[in-house]
């Protein structure tokens, strides 16, 4: 065979598998955000007025991490000047404006407080609890900067759309069942609607891991290959209290970080948050780990290590956990896209940790980082077909 006939060959056949993986991966680019709703359950919201401990109730019996505050319409302004309304479907008559979203982060960043007169003692314990927990929602919405993120998804917008406005780190957005702009497709800070879902990362990903068959030349990738891989973590030690943590997570804009193993170093200030890279990983803290505690107990907790916490509290009879206590979930660099989305998506983790031979941490593949790099891919197949 003539050198230049086997080239021939070798083009066409590597011209037949892009086409092949095209035209999977158009199955994919041509699903709308409509195709991602069937199924989702009634919107999980408080009223403005909710106290913090009904808040907390919610998340926890609901089992989410952020809920929408609604308010009555003309009193408030939106997050982000956002003027997302629920209306009467045969009348039009504005019943609510949606004004924020609260995380778990919110609350215990307002519970932990960074202030002298957020009443902290020596050991980091709150000294009131019930007098915060019975503030309403609304005056600790935009604590952290994820509350002030209220955003609409028309359900024609496209998958694709979808997907870059949750590369961007925005992590869930309101769906209208029966917009009254029909013809829009993409994000809005203005809508009306009779009734909203939720929409977030995870469940783009969950959908993305079902029709895994359509991406399988994307996925099949590794995250290094992929660029999937952050490599800067900000981590805390295992000598970290839980109060200081959550101080870290709140002056970060964080809702999970790593526990690495603490120094030698007899002055290492545990209160801080370090740069991971390189460090024995021993665990995560996140801030959903502390939903299930009675606020009656949630005090006690406060001045304990943060691995104690992962590793101990959730044994108590007083810990009601809403989910199984979180396991320590990672991979390598070599670990295939589809792995790593398949243990998030699986163990309902919002991270993936990255470690070396030797379980040193090395990086991280957040939910925005897997779901970046594969809507790059099907932006980079599209244009080359």
């Amino acid at each position: 065979m003539s050198k230049q006939r086997w080239q021939t060959m070798q083009q066409t056949k590597e011209h037949d598998s892009t086409t092949k993986q095209g035209t999977e991966n158009q199955r994919v680019r041509d699903k709308h955000v409509r195709d991602l709703m069937v199924g989702k359950r009634r919107l999980v919201e408080v009223p403005y007025t909710a106290s913090l401990a009904h808040t907390m109730n919610a998340l926890v019996a609901n089992k989410v991490v952020a809920v929408p505050v609604a308010a009555p319409p003309g009193h408030w302004i939106g997050a982000g000047g956002s003027m997302i309304m629920e209306s009467d479907k045969q009348t039009g008559a504005v019943r609510k404006h949606y004004i924020g979203m609260v995380t778990m982060l919110d609350i215990l960043s307002y519970i932990a407080g960074d202030d002298d007169h957020d009443q902290m003692n020596g050991t980091g314990d709150v000294s009131d609890i019930d007098v915060k927990m019975a503030v309403p929602v609304s005056s600790i919405i935009g604590h952290c900067l994820e509350g002030l993120s209220l955003w609409t998804l028309n359900h024609n917008t496209s998958l694709l759309d979808c997907m870059e406005l949750f590369s961007k780190g925005i992590h869930r957005a309101l769906v209208p069942l029966d917009s009254h702009m029909e013809n829009i497709s993409g994000v809005e800070l203005v809508e009306s609607a009779s009734s909203y879902r939720m929409l977030t990362q995870m469940d783009l990903l969950m959908f993305l891991k079902e029709h895994a068959s359509d991406i399988q030349g994307i996925i099949s990738r590794t995250v290094r290959e992929s660029g999937a891989v952050t490599a800067n973590v900000f981590a805390i030690t295992e000598r970290t209290t839980v109060i200081e943590a959550i101080k870290c997570m709140r002056a970060a804009m964080l809702n999970a970080v790593p526990i690495i193993r603490a120094s030698t170093d007899a002055h290492e200030d545990h209160s801080q948050l370090k740069n991971g890279r390189g460090r024995k990983l021993v665990g995560t803290f996140s801030a959903t780990d502390l939903r299930g505690c009675h606020l009656a107990t949630l005090q006690s907790w406060l001045p304990l290590s943060a691995l104690d916490f992962t590793e101990s509290v959730s044994k108590s009879p007083l810990y009601e956990a809403s989910d199984s206590p979180r396991e320590l979930v990672t991979c390598v660099a070599e670990s295939s896209l589809a792995e790593v989305i398949d243990k998030a998506v699986t163990k309902h983790v919002h991270r993936v940790w990255v470690v070396d031979q030797q379980g040193l941490l090395v990086g991280l593949v957040s939910l925005t980082d897997m779901i970046r790099v594969l809507m790059l891919a099907l932006l980079s197949h599209s244009q080359a077909m």
